[in-house]
């Protein structure tokens, strides 16, 4: 079945971008009790199983035990990561656990909780943070920035993940969903976090700033969506020509211009923007060497970078254009409670509203085709349904 063609009495239009493929029956709204009598103590989960490239398959695994202080969440929605390709493909340097169950970006129904949770029950919709498990007694837990401790172990990574039909959630990193808020779109609540920290809360942008996106990857697009919403006047993303389709995403979102996909020279395009001495804020969403050299190139003198991607490369250029232009860069990693309630509230409201072409469901099962979609560049976010 082609994604959007299906008609069955029982299927809904999807929101905030969703587009429906192959749905059985109406699983998008849980009845409460609906998934709490576990049948068996196995269910499938799409498994990390070692480093090397295509090391990913569907494996039956146990149903977790949970402590006194965890919830047993039954997975609604779980959304792919570009982490997640990374590490399929086998391109990822990070700390690892093997065997490791995939999925950090999810929401889902509380089906047991924990004799000493208090602030949840058995039926409430929630999302969850990553920082499964942390020290607490590092500074920074106590400065609230438990993102940035050096213990954190996050789902999918260093503790089984959410690319299942159950997962084991500690209470502290839960947050409430309101009912009006399908479970599809809650998933995309991480990743929309990460970018709102990147252009929100590590940097500042005042209403009518100019403000450029270098990649316009899922990350990227979120970026331009949450500078748009924090005022932004010239708002510009920039890719490569390969990046055509989601070049046309960020139009969509909310970019009053997008440089790439013709191969226009971005820095005589900057040159030509208002005063000719660049961006007030660039956002570097791509992480490479060459994006970041691109970042320092267009941005005005005392402005600001935020480096929210990722790179291995060794830079090979100088930094001395950002102590001359007097630029702050910030880097950005992760995000923690604030940032969640706020993000709740902006997709719950429907400020954050990403568009129709966005995103792409596909069952559990069909893990793969979505893994190659968005590798592809055929669709920028793909999100799982476990319970289909």
């Amino acid at each position: 079945m082609e994604p959007g063609s299906c008609r069955s009495a029982h299927c809904r239009p999807l929101q905030n971008g969703l587009t429906c493929k192959t749905i059985r029956n109406d699983q998008h709204v849980v009845q409460a009790g609906q998934f709490f009598h576990i049948m068996n103590k196995k269910m499938p989960a799409v498994v990390n199983y070692a480093p090397e490239p295509n090391s990913v398959e569907i494996r039956e695994v146990s149903v977790p035990e949970i402590g006194e202080e965890d919830v047993l969440l039954a997975v609604q929605a779980v959304g792919v990561c570009g982490t997640d390709i990374h590490l399929a493909y086998g391109h990822h340097t990070g700390k690892m656990k093997y065997p490791v169950i995939m999925g950090h970006e999810f929401s889902g129904v509380i089906a047991q909780a924990g004799k000493n949770v208090r602030g949840f029950k058995e039926g409430d919709r929630v999302v969850s943070e990553t920082a499964a498990v942390i020290d607490e007694n590092s500074p920074f837990v106590h400065r609230g920035l438990y993102n940035l401790d050096p213990g954190r172990r996050g789902f999918g990574f260093g503790v089984d993940g959410a690319m299942t039909h159950y997962t084991k959630v500690p209470e502290r990193i839960l947050h409430h969903i309101p009912a009006t808020l399908p479970f599809e779109v809650a998933a995309l609540t991480e990743p929309c976090c990460v970018a709102y920290n990147a252009t929100c809360g590590n940097v500042r942008i005042f209403p009518g700033d100019a403000v450029a996106i270098i990649g316009p990857g899922p990350i990227g697009l979120l970026c331009a969506a949450m500078a748009k919403l924090a005022g932004a006047g010239e708002l510009v993303v920039i890719g490569t020509p390969a990046d055509t389709r989601r070049l046309k995403i960020a139009e969509q979102i909310g970019a009053s211009a997008t440089l790439g996909a013709k191969g226009e020279d971005v820095g005589a395009w900057t040159r030509s923007l208002r005063d000719g001495y660049g961006f007030d804020v660039v956002i570097d969403a791509a992480g490479v060497s060459a994006t970041l050299k691109l970042a320092i190139d267009i941005v005005r003198p005392a402005g600001q970078i935020s480096k929210v991607g990722w790179g291995r490369e060794p830079l090979n250029f100088s930094l001395d254009p950002l102590v001359h232009k007097a630029v702050t860069l910030q880097g950005s990693f992760s995000h923690n409670w604030p940032i969640w309630e706020r993000v709740i509230r902006l997709l719950s409201s429907g400020q954050l509203d990403l568009g129709r072409e966005f995103t792409r469901i596909w069952s559990l099962a069909e893990w793969h085709d979505a893994f190659e979609a968005m590798h592809s560049g055929e669709v920028v976010k793909a999100v799982l349904l476990p319970t289909q």
